[in-house]
């Protein structure tokens, strides 16, 4: 049977008779059907892909079905072919709709977006009443118009913030973020040739990442701030702790409550924003494919010609990778904390005075009071410094000669911290194990072994009674045992009624006067050997305590118009130079609280070494890379100090600045061989 000729109307690809004028059939036609009641109306040219969408939608069969009974849809739609004519050219539409939709219909899901192309009330209207935002659109278009551009330019803004931000403060500049990132010149060429699907699903991937990437970016900064070193991924899970702990002894336990909520909702919020931000983009690239391919390929090379040719703005590399090295150096950095602890157990075995017998040992000592003592963020920035270095130096002057007028000789030198800014239980362990302890990890593994520390040989002798004095453990410490202390005075049994200075719990002048009270002071004690943490010059340093008479510290009630009388430390981390000036005013007090002591308690049995744990914040220490701290060693008899005479130490309080500097892990074999027999030379001691 031959089909009749067309009609003037007819469609020019399949002949099929148009209706109402058209010029090409339903089948063939890219546009909209024309809704009942809009017989006139042509929809809008952009709305095409959203209305065929909708329509095909509101069909009663699948695809498939619409592939094999086409006419049932077309005969649907006024001003269709009539039914004799479509059952006479089923066999031609029912290929050709197959072979001109299918493309179409396989980007349209992923890619069309209501925000791009057009009006978006037409097309809410043609879509069979698809509104978006609950019909906001529709009722404001050109304020939704608006919205959507804003959103796409924050969504990009966004991503390129977390590609380009670094992960130090001191970095973080506008000239930062005048770079090309050479991760999302490579993300982008990706995505751009992925299918829809697998497209979709790595933009999620990608946006996940690069939020906790950015993450890793704000710990960083932070510890940079304060530790002056990135965040261990293995090891530093622990600081979060202590780091709440500081918060709420520092600003109260709402402070607390406030700053985890908001470390919470911050993390949560820069995951999913960053994801939606990530997903947003790759639907504008697609929507925009020629656009942004050509500035894909664009930046690429102009990456590659800045590499090549070395370009920089203000000192800064145009092209940029930063993101690439932290993840390599991070990956490198969990590959070595998961092999330090192999690497650790080979440093603890060995011992230079394990074998010694305890008659033997520190015998240049016995008879005598030996107090280490450690006073908090005493660090080499509180000498050298021009900015507080007059004022300390007036203070260790005085120092020397007060202890000297009552018959007190001393020497001083340099000892380098495994640790900066924090973690003073890392360089306590560090000192009096002989090891670098480094991170949480070699502590925990020191205090559950069997390796002596020099409190601990103290205590093997049974020449002294060992105690200590620790005003800083505000709940159980187990650790205590492996130090080899007899007794530990706590902050909760030193006798102490007065308030808390911020973080410090006693005030360094009343943790002495109770060590005296306690132990030194009393008649026909046992030589005793103390370590004693003094705590006042710990982090936030406001308010600060001032020393009052000895005889007037009764129960420590004394204190609190002291601290009514301190400074707000909210008030003073306003300002770093405010932090600077009350971190050496808090040093201050720390040194004039020990010397008083020796001057006032001493005795001619008397041994004091005192030493900083760490420097303190890089806001106090501003860009010292630094981790010296003072050691310095006190005595009323002239022969211990000539035991240390070849150490070449400078005499006084205040270490000259090219006084030795020994690691601080080496000061414990050194100290031991001056005060007792040799170590066994077949036994050397750890050097990481």
């Amino acid at each position: 049977m031959v089909a009749p000729p067309p009609c003037p109307g007819a469609c020019p690809r399949c002949h099929h008779g148009a209706s109402h004028g058209r010029t090409i059939c339903v089948s063939h036609s890219t546009r909209s059907r024309q809704l009942p009641e809009q017989p006139e109306t042509e929809p809008h040219p952009d709305a095409d892909t959203a209305a065929g969408t909708t329509a095909d939608a509101d069909t009663d069969t699948d695809t498939a079905a619409e592939a094999d009974a086409p006419t049932d849809v077309d005969t649907d739609i006024p001003g269709s072919a009539s039914a004799a004519d479509t059952e006479a050219d089923a066999p031609a539409k029912a290929d050709a709709p197959a072979e001109a939709e299918a493309p179409a219909k396989a980007e349209t899901p992923a890619e069309a977006d209501p925000d791009e192309g057009g009006d978006t009330s037409e097309k809410a209207v043609a879509g069979g009443g698809r509104r978006g935002w609950w019909g906001w659109r529709v009722k404001y278009p050109r304020a939704a118009r608006v919205v959507a551009v804003g959103t796409s330019v924050l969504a990009g803004a966004l991503v390129l913030f977390a590609l380009l931000v670094p992960n130090q403060l001191d970095r973080l500049s506008f000239d930062a973020f005048l770079r090309i990132p050479a991760e999302g010149v490579l993300l982008a060429a990706l995505l751009l040739a992925l299918p829809p699907k697998p497209r979709r699903i790595t933009a999620v991937v990608v946006g996940v990442l690069l939020g906790l990437l950015t993450i890793l970016k704000f710990v960083d900064m932070g510890f940079y701030s304060v530790l002056a070193r990135p965040f261990d991924l293995v090891l530093d899970w622990i600081l979060f702790d202590d780091a709440a702990e500081w918060v709420k002894e520092s600003f109260g336990r709402t402070g607390e409550v406030i700053a985890v909520i908001a470390v919470f909702a911050l993390v949560i919020a820069l995951l999913v924003l960053m994801t939606l931000a990530v997903v947003r983009l790759t639907d504008l690239m697609v929507r925009h494919r020629p656009v942004a391919t050509r500035t894909t390929l664009v930046l690429g090379t102009a990456w590659i010609t800045c590499v090549t040719v070395g370009v920089q703005f203000t000192d800064v590399p145009v092209a940029s990778q930063i993101n690439a090295k932290l993840v390599q150096n991070r990956v490198h950095q969990v590959q070595a904390s998961l092999r330090d602890g192999k690497v650790f157990a080979k440093e603890a075995a060995v011992d230079a005075f394990a074998d010694t017998p305890p008659d033997q040992l520190l015998t240049g000592l016995r008879g005598k009071d030996v107090l280490f003592t450690f006073i908090e963020s005493y660090g080499r920035t509180a000498i050298d410094d021009p900015a507080m270095s007059e004022q300390i130096d007036s203070v260790l002057s005085e120092g020397t000669s007060s202890l000297k007028a009552a018959g007190f000789s001393s020497r001083s030198a340099w000892l380098r911290s495994p640790v900066t800014g924090a973690g003073s239980w890392l360089a306590h362990s560090t000192f009096l194990s002989g090891l670098w302890i480094k991170n949480q990890q070699r502590y925990r593994s020191l205090t559950t072994s069997d390796r002596n520390t020099l409190t601990s040989y103290f205590q093997k002798t049974g020449a002294w009674r060992t105690v200590g004095i620790v005003p800083g453990v505000r709940r159980a410490w187990p650790e205590g045992k492996f130090f080899g202390l007899d007794h530990i005075y706590d902050s909760e049994h030193l006798g102490y009624n007065g308030p808390y200075f911020s973080w410090t719990p006693v005030p360094d002048q009343f943790s002495l006067e109770a060590f005296e009270r306690l132990e030194h002071g009393k008649k026909d004690h046992k030589p005793m050997m103390a370590e004693i943490i003094l705590a006042s010059s710990h982090n936030p340093w406001a308010p600060i305590a001032h020393m009052i008479d000895w005889n007037d510290l009764g129960d420590g009630s004394v204190f609190n118009q002291i601290k009514k009388e301190g400074k707000d430390p909210k008030q003073v981390w306003k300002n770093p130079e405010s932090v600077r000036t009350e971190y050496r005013r808090a040093i201050e007090y720390s040194l004039h609280s020990l010397t008083e002591y020796v001057e006032k308690y001493g005795d001619k049995n008397t041994v004091l070494v005192f030493l900083g744990d760490h420097q303190p914040v890089p806001t106090v220490t501003a860009g010292s890379t630094s981790r010296d701290v003072p050691v310095t060693i006190v005595a009323h008899d002239q022969k211990v100090l000539d035991r240390i005479a070849d150490w070449g130490w400078t005499d006084g309080l205040k270490p000259a600045k090219d006084a030795p500097e020994w690691r601080m892990d080496t000061f414990r074999d050194r100290f031991m061989t001056a005060y007792g027999p040799h170590p066994d030379s077949s036994a050397t001691a750890s050097t990481p």
